[in-house]
């Protein structure tokens, strides 16, 4: 359990040093009837055995003295809220433009596909957030700083450009300079401990050049950005490579080990409709982000109980009371 104010749990140590007065009431109680020569008249005014109710009775109080102390600590919980009422979002999108997204397995063409989907993805973000959009091949490079003019973003898609090779890191580490440089170095963490910006990256999943993708994955966790991928594409996919035809299966482990490593989620897309799932998946995580509220009125019925059952006990043994 999390509190909003912990300093004041400090004030739990009261309950332990009430034990030690009650337990030295007892043994002085013990101490004054072996003084007492009168033994008939002793267990009249003052019985040498304490009523186990009278015990109940003490521990219940200071159960619920216990329990008003933990709850004036303001016990917290991490709620999902509206993420639409966060002033600054960024989400960057990060395309594989590297030669294998030709391959037609999926209709018309992985990159095809790809940018069709992403112009949804983006006609579905709420106007405040602030879309990016990043393309990596042999190297990584910025299309579009994060703006929200969404459809901006939407017609560079048009002109991304096929090149040799895929550099899976050097595309993650380029968007989170992006993120760093559009959020600033003192960006605030929420209570999952994530800053409000992740990247969505979609590729055929095999990195030929670059640093490590799983490196920039733990890049990506230490800035607190998540990194959600698509991996775009079947086991059939083929192109044409100077007359030659070369196999591109779409490799889906190294993008689950991205997300994974991130804190983010993986998905598969072997047909455009399935891509567009994954777009909408990752949408439906957007429309949300997490807080840590206080979580007092959850608690306070049990307090309450206890609150009653403890004073009821106290009256019901107040009369056997030394």
């Amino acid at each position: 359990m999390n509190f909003l104010e912990p300093q004041r749990l400090w004030l739990l140590l009261v309950v332990p040093l009430l034990v030690g007065v009650y337990w030295a009431l007892q043994l002085r109680k013990s101490a004054y009837a072996v003084r007492f020569t009168n033994m008939a008249l002793l267990d009249t005014v003052a019985p040498r055995r304490t009523n186990w109710r009278q015990h109940a009775a003490v521990a219940l109080a200071l159960l619920t003295l216990g329990g008003a102390i933990v709850l004036f600590a303001q016990p917290s919980k991490v709620v999902r809220v509206p993420a639409s009422v966060t002033s600054h979002y960024t989400v960057v999108l990060t395309i594989d433009v590297s030669l294998s997204m030709a391959a037609t397995d999926v209709t018309p063409s992985r990159i095809g596909a790809a940018e069709a989907a992403a112009k949804k993805f983006l006609a579905q973000l709420p106007a405040n957030f602030r879309a990016g959009l990043v393309k990596f091949a042999g190297t990584a490079s910025l299309v579009v700083a994060p703006t929200t003019n969404h459809h901006r973003v939407a017609r560079a898609l048009n002109g991304l450009q096929l090149a040799e090779r895929t550099a899976t890191g050097e595309g993650i580490y380029t968007s989170l300079d992006v993120i760093k440089q559009d959020l600033g170095t003192a960006a605030k963490k929420d209570a999952s401990g994530h800053v409000p910006a992740l990247i969505v990256m979609l590729s055929d999943g095999y990195r030929t050049s670059g640093r490590n993708q799983n490196d920039a994955a733990r890049a990506a966790k230490a800035q607190g950005v998540r990194v959600y991928t698509v991996a775009l594409g079947t086991p059939r996919g083929i192109v044409s490579a100077q007359g030659d035809t070369v196999s591109v299966p779409v490799k889906t482990e190294e993008l689950q080990q991205v997300s994974k490593i991130s804190g983010g989620k993986s998905y598969v897309a072997s047909t455009p409709n399935d891509l567009l799932n994954a777009y909408h998946a990752v949408g439906t995580q957007l429309v949300y982000t997490t807080e840590r509220r206080d979580a007092t009125s959850t608690y306070l019925p049990y307090l309450l109980v206890l609150l009653f059952l403890s004073t009821g006990a106290g009256l019901f043994v107040a009369s056997r009371w030394p």
